[in-house]
């Protein structure tokens, strides 16, 4: 195995079906491929400091979601619809020549990745769910969902960016981030603070837990090891895991001591540690 380091890396663009997509790439040139997706707000960025603990026998692509980072943020909401992301993905995986390669995913990205899995289901070979979900059950529920995540989509094209970071940042959600280091979580702030307000709304109207499918009957179809990571401090998808791991045909849940939901940006040492276990223990 060659030594930690995050090697060379370049940033590209990938036009998928009408959307200029942006993606950074580090080892180009090696064989083992894992493809990296973000939660909202963030962007490719947000996986700096795990990429560089990760050997370098790894070629690793962070993908900026649509909406997000420097990805394009269309103006039309249907076009942000899971469907739409995931054959933009299809695409994009297919212009890369990914044929065989880990897919990870945080929170939003989770369910991005999950949702691609579910539709396209021999192109991924492992998958790494970090703090997600197969969406909501119940038409209820992802009602009840749509209406909170309009209310906020309009907050924040009425009150800008830097109004609803200040609020998100306060979420009970992210409160363990309040540990971190005062220069970590200024650097998480800024990447929220890059985001596009018509982005970040129609991601919501789009995109949300409420606007997708539920994948829940899903998954006991999936045959590949899917990787369920949660932290600690995080009851809500610590729970959620630990329903979706009885109903997979090959799940392990890995659960991280001290952290909360974004175990990848908490502890980026360990998160890198379990994609190496992962990765090597598959091979």
């Amino acid at each position: 195995m060659a030594a930690n380091s995050c090697g060379v890396e370049f940033r590209m663009k990938i036009s998928a079906r009408g959307v200029n997509y942006h993606l950074q790439v580090w080892n180009e040139h090696s064989t083992e491929t894992i493809v990296l997706l973000h939660g909202f707000t963030g962007s490719v960025s947000t996986w700096n400091k795990v990429v560089s603990t990760l050997p370098t026998s790894l070629k690793v692509i962070a993908i900026d979601l649509i909406g997000h980072g420097k990805t394009d943020a269309p103006q039309d909401s249907k076009r942000y619809s899971m469907e739409e992301q995931i054959q933009d993905l299809k695409d994009i995986f297919e212009q890369l020549a990914l044929s065989s390669f880990t897919l990870v995913g945080y929170s939003m990205g989770g369910r991005v990745a999950l949702s691609y899995v579910c539709t396209n289901p021999k192109s991924v070979k492992t998958l790494i769910l970090e703090s997600a979900s197969p969406g909501l059950k119940t038409e209820t529920e992802r009602i009840a969902r749509r209406n909170a995540d309009e209310a906020l989509a309009e907050k924040i094209e009425s009150n800008g960016i830097e109004s609803f970071v200040n609020s998100w940042e306060n979420i009970s959600l992210f409160e363990s981030q309040k540990r971190l280091p005062t220069s970590i979580q200024l650097e998480i702030r800024d990447e929220r603070l890059s985001q596009r307000e018509l982005g970040l709304a129609n991601s919501l109207r789009g995109m949300g837990t409420g606007a997708q499918k539920s994948y829940w009957d899903d998954l006991q179809r999936l045959s590949i090891p899917v990787y369920l990571v949660t932290g600690e401090l995080d009851q809500k998808f610590n729970l959620i895991a630990q329903e979706m791991k009885t109903l997979l045909q090959i799940a392990n849940h890995y659960h991280v001591n001290g952290v909360g939901h974004a175990i990848h940006v908490e502890n980026p040492e360990q998160f890198a540690t379990i994609i190496k276990d992962i990765i090597y223990s598959t091979n």
